[in-house]
């Protein structure tokens, strides 16, 4: 395979390399030249290995670092050969993570967000992000577009993923947003009513107890409303669909 052949390769280098002192090496074993690829540091090289690795150009040329390429090395090559361990991945549900808010109003936000995902890749990047705030009125600046994503950005990927979006509305609902942020100005003006529903929004105790209880039959009782909804549109059609097959039978008879 590619990997096990690139991996050998890197392997005789770094022998190569390492069974001199530096100004010792024959004739055979020149330096490399400066457009060599960065051959990965490991733990066995010495000081005088790593002197030698850049006085022959194999140092960082602004990439990723040897320890780096190192690391992403092995892991392919655990992958070739079946050793590596799984990268876990997380599952986001929004109705369970966010009971704050209800299916309507999570369903209004990701209605937003796709409509502003002119990439459909399932993320707001700066520049949509740009066209956001001005379609809502409150354009920003460069650098504000880069605070506001900032303020949320909890995997540090530089762009809005639907979690983090969620995240926005639910510390406008509580009140941890300042007043004149372009986070707080994106929750006011994006015509979604954040306010809470669930324990957070509760005013004590009591109330918050009282609604966690019923927090199993509300979420039942807005699948219900959901489905009479399109049963009442259904009809609808149908009746639509009647009247007009009569006034077509009429003006045909």
């Amino acid at each position: 395979m590619a990997s096990d052949e690139l991996a050998r390769k890197l392997q005789s280098r770094l022998a190569a390399t390492s069974a001199g002192e530096p100004g010792q090496e024959s004739p055979e074993r020149q330096p490399l030249p400066p457009q060599s690829p960065v051959r990965p540091r490991t733990p066995m090289d010495s000081p005088s290995h790593h002197t030698n690795q850049g006085a022959s150009g194999g140092g960082g040329d602004g990439g990723d670092s040897p320890s780096e390429l190192t690391a992403k090395l092995n892991r392919r090559l655990d992958i070739n050969d079946g050793n590596a361990a799984p990268r876990l991945s997380r599952v986001f549900n929004p109705y369970t993570e966010f009971k704050e808010f209800s299916r309507k109003q999570i369903k209004d936000m990701e209605a937003m967000f796709k409509r502003y995902d002119t990439g459909r890749d399932g993320f707001i990047d700066l520049m949509e992000l740009k066209l956001m705030m001005e379609k809502l009125g409150a354009p920003q600046t460069h650098l504000g577009l880069k605070n506001m994503i900032k303020e949320v950005d909890e995997d540090f990927d530089g762009k809005l993923s639907f979690r983090e979006f969620l995240l926005i509305f639910r510390r406008a609902a509580a009140g941890e947003l300042q007043e004149e942020s372009g986070l707080m100005a994106l929750a006011r003006l994006s015509e979604i009513n954040v306010s809470t529903e669930g324990v957070m929004g509760a005013k004590d105790f009591f109330e918050a107890k009282a609604q966690a209880l019923s927090q199993g039959s509300k979420f039942e009782a807005e699948i219900r409303e959901e489905k009479e909804e399109r049963k009442r549109q259904e009809e609808d059609k149908k009746q639509r669909r009647a009247a007009f097959k009569q006034l077509q039978s009429a003006f045909c008879s």
